[in-house]
């Protein structure tokens, strides 16, 4: 039973991005977290947390370990809740909110299939670009960016990690020359979000470390759409979801800059949020599990798709070296 609740702690800890706040979360001491963890550590073998007084983040055994964490509790949640007699069939009205830009890809396909599973619940979907307290403005749920929800008292999931580009247009560099560094970015203009809701830095992994890199900018805007759209103006640089310039840069559209330097900035993290974990309503436990498990076909798809490619481009690389060989040899091939 103790490793059951160190396993739920340890969910907490990773899903509120912090040992303080879980602890109040779970009405556990600091100390008695601390030991949960360190137990769980050495009964695991490895570490879980990267943790000191400015930063906190997850080892890549906790990232794998999280996933299943994830399943294992989330079935034992759905069993109690089937024994004591609460496993019903979800319905009622369920209010969702969750983050335009963001959701224009796989809102609709993710609420069709759920509705088509549960079809006694009926759905209002709010998009959003602002901040959001889910219990003050009535939502069951919200799929969200980690800026948008207003108190820390959402337990959230994280569901996907968005992949960000540094982009800009051949007008602009007509004018100013290319970054060849994150360092360079002192010397352009950026198109980018409010300081409200993010601060005016980019944080890139160089040499092992973070490295947070202060930006400039003319033009602000909460909706991402707007921010290429200006862009494209040729006002200068911006940072935007690759899924949202992809056509353009694959046009010409838009030049991506800085492609070397990997960009960490957990602001670009899609999570569920949600208000507290014991009996939750049937409607709210569905949701979350359907959400999740549609995420998970579809980064397991992607993956499918990236080691397709790649075998691909290994066999036509491969023939593409036998037939040099072929053309530079005597006699005949195949």
């Amino acid at each position: 039973m103790e490793y059951i609740e160190s396993l739920r702690l340890f969910r907490t800890i990773v899903e509120v991005r912090n040992f303080r706040r879980a602890g109040e979360t779970l009405d556990l001491s600091p100390s008695v977290v601390s030991r949960s963890i360190a137990s769980l550590e050495e009964r695991l073998g490895t570490r879980l947390f990267h943790r000191s007084t400015r930063q906190f983040s997850l080892t890549e055994a906790a990232e794998h370990f999280y996933e299943g964490c994830c399943r294992v509790l989330d079935d034992l949640d759905c069993l109690e809740a089937s024994a004591a007699g609460r496993g019903r069939i979800p319905a009622g009205v369920l209010r969702v909110v969750a983050h335009t830009t963001t959701a224009l890809t796989w809102l609709a396909p993710l609420i069709a299939s759920f509705k088509r599973k549960h079809p006694n619940i009926t759905l209002d979907i709010t998009l959003t670009e602002r901040s959001v307290d889910l219990t003050a403005d009535g939502y069951d749920l919200g799929i969200v960016l980690p800026f948008m929800l207003a108190t820390d008292l959402a337990v959230t999931r994280l569901l996907q990690r968005l992949p960000l580009v540094v982009v800009t247009t051949q007008a602009y560099l007509a004018r100013r020359a290319p970054p060849r560094h994150p360092a360079d970015l002192a010397d352009h203009v950026f198109v980018t979000v409010p300081p409200s809701m993010h601060k005016p830095t980019l944080t890139f992994r160089i040499d092992q470390e973070n490295v947070a890199v202060p930006i400039k900018y003319e033009i602000a805007s909460n909706n991402p759409l707007f921010n290429r759209d200006i862009i494209l103006e040729g006002f200068g640089v911006g940072l935007l979801p690759f899924t949202l310039v992809e056509q353009d840069i694959k046009a010409g559209r838009l030049v991506r800059l800085l492609e070397n330097f990997e960009i960490v900035d957990t602001a670009a993290e899609v999570r569920l949020a949600y208000i507290g974990r014991a009996l939750l309503p049937a409607k709210v436990r569905a949701f979350i599990d359907h959400t999740a498990e549609f995420f998970e076909r579809g980064m397991e798809a992607a993956r499918r798709s990236t080691t397709t490619h790649a075998a691909l481009a290994v066999e036509s690389a491969g023939k593409e070296d036998a037939g040099a060989r072929c053309e530079g040899g005597r006699g005949s091939c195949p």
